[in-house]
């Protein structure tokens, strides 16, 4: 096999090829969700609540008070509440498109599409560029974005949201092997976007930057090559400037949230929590319609079933294994690389366990000792660099089964084999996605005076009341992140039995002008059920009931 080191030529046509496909792809492996944009919303009425709320905040924000992004009308009367999780920055343009709940909805689920498509965009594209033909590409973009892990991730949009990592990668490999600054600079600016969209895949980034750039700058360096043309180095300035302004930007309010909150705080208890077994890579999602049931032993099992499930799927598997041995395409010296690659990253994956040798866990060493890794919590959100990197050795696997067909049985057994590849790539990354129809607020809830507080308070009321104040933003006390702040756990606390004295008392230190009881979601022998009928005596509220729902004014 030669090492091919030249870049191909991209056609116009073949990106928009590309790009329709990816579209096309993310269309038919969630539907019907496409029929019900904007009534239904992707995977469950978890999460992806929260996020739609986040995305429309981040329009809602640049739009009216972009200097003050973070302060957003959840938790009330907490400083930086957006700060509370990854707060989907890098999609804010796409929140102003629209208005209320139902524009909130639609929004959030062509950006699920969205993030599929780019996903198989971008592992395309940097798998073109690495050497592999479009066979190969195809391979890699559908192994990247539907590898079986993805399926119990789909209701955390900053984790599928990954397509910008290959993109970038692709577009700064091209701009360096051909010294184009403009191609380097909009690679940079890529990876920027991506880390506006999380710290959970951003940090990987930021990482991933800083380690190619000086293993970059070393290689060239003992090469004895000449020095880099100007526009090339001032190019790559400039991206590290913004990817350095735009970390140091979005990391101040996460740091005041740390400093005013020690409850966020990611402790070590708190990632062993989050770290599972080795088996965790035999063990699928629930809704996998493959490999769901076969491997329930396994998956059951696990302490954190959504962040443990890292089965990358069998026929990725074959082929990167393929790929590494017999490859096409990608030189040697790379596939060995991914190949590390993959050990690497799965490795880190695993976390760390809190017994005698949780330091001869690689984790460990960057939980303790690399700045910003002590804010995640998930160690196997670093699967997705895991899957990356099997992706492209599958890629040369896909290389090689086409080698072999053509030279055996001619073009049709090879256009056959990468049609079954892809069939068995899909056919694993396949899920059983609800997609259920998301519940709208109760008439009136907009001219409820505000701070306002909705009851009950549980996790899953609270990320539909959030949703819920897409229309208009009014301040509410409600919220929903990765942990809870104690002010907001106290006012939970206080109001267990209102309406009475000592909710009331504490509702008005804190300046809540009404409360919201839905009677709906009220459970059964809850002191809540009684909130229409309890006498209000010497409290001083106005109650109006409009059916299950009973709207207190505190005068």
């Amino acid at each position: 096999m030669t090492e091919r080191a030249a870049s191909p030529r991209l056609s116009g046509r073949e990106l928009l090829g590309v790009a329709l496909l990816g579209v096309v792809l993310a269309v038919a492996m969630h539907w019907p969700l496409p029929l019900h944009m904007g009534r239904d919303i992707a995977q469950d009425l978890g999460d992806p609540l929260v996020q739609a709320w986040q995305i429309a905040w981040d329009g809602h924000a640049l739009a009216h008070q972009p200097t003050e992004l973070f302060q957003a009308n959840t938790f009330w009367p907490m400083r930086d509440s957006l700060a509370v999780s990854d707060a989907l920055v890098g999609y804010a343009p796409a929140g102003l498109i629209g208005e209320g709940t139902r524009a909130a909805v639609a929004r959030y689920d062509v950006l699920f599409l969205f993030a599929y498509a780019l996903c198989f965009a971008g592992a395309w594209l940097l798998a073109r560029e690495l050497g592999a033909g479009r066979a190969g590409a195809a391979i890699a973009g559908l192994a990247f974005a539907y590898a079986p892990w993805r399926l119990e991730q789909e209701g955390h949009m900053h984790v599928i949201s990954s397509g910008g990592i290959p993109l970038a990668l692709f577009l700064l490999v091209r701009g360096y092997r051909h010294g184009r600054p403009g191609t380097i600079l909009a690679g940079w600016l890529v990876a920027t976007w991506q880390f506006s969209l999380g710290f959970t895949l951003g940090l990987m980034v930021a990482y991933l930057a800083a380690a190619g750039t000086l293993a970059g700058a070393v290689l060239w360096w003992r090469r004895g090559r000449p020095r880099p043309p100007r526009p090339v180095v001032a190019a790559t300035a400039a991206g590290m400037a913004c990817l350095a302004l735009a970390a140091a930007l979005l990391a101040r309010p996460y740091l005041r949230i740390l400093d005013h909150h020690p409850e966020a705080e990611r402790t070590i208890d708190d990632v062993a929590a989050f770290s599972g077994p080795p088996y965790e890579f035999l063990a699928a999602a629930r809704s996998s319609r493959v490999w769901g049931d076969a491997t329930a032993p396994l998956r059951d099992g696990l302490g954190a079933v959504p962040e443990m499930t890292l089965f990358p799927g069998l026929a990725i598997l074959v082929l990167a294994i393929a790929g590494w041995r017999l490859g096409e395409g990608l030189p040697r010296r790379l596939r060995r690389a991914l190949a590390v690659g993959v050990l690497a990253f799965a490795v880190l994956s695993l976390g760390f366990q809190l017994n005698g040798a949780s330091w001869l866990y690689p984790y460990r060493w960057l939980y303790e000792f690399l700045p910003g890794w002590q804010g995640i919590r998930v160690p196997g959100r670093l699967h997705t660099l895991t899957t990356l990197c099997l992706a492209l050795l599958a890629a040369a696997g896909a290389q090689a089964l086409v080698a072999r067909a053509r030279g055996r049985w001619g073009a049709r057994a090879a256009a056959a084999a990468v049609a079954l590849a892809s069939a068995a790539i899909l056919a694993e990354g396949w899920g059983l996605a609800q997609h259920p129809t998301v519940p709208l607020a109760p008439p009136g809830q907009r001219a409820a005076p505000q701070p306002a507080l909705h009851l009950p308070a549980e996790a899953p009321d609270n990320r539909r009341y959030v949703l819920w104040s897409t229309d208009g933003f009014p301040d509410i006390v409600n919220g929903r992140g990765s942990f809870m702040p104690r002010g907001f756990e106290a006012t939970i606390r206080a109001t267990r039995s209102f309406p009475d004295a000592r909710s009331v008392a504490h509702l008005r230190r804190l300046g809540v002008r009404s409360v919201t009881v839905h009677l709906a979601r009220t459970p059964p022998g809850s002191p809540l059920r009684d909130a229409s009928t309890r006498p209000l005596r010497g409290l001083d509220l106005e109650r109006t009931r409009r059916g299950a729902v009973v709207l207190f004014v505190l005068r």
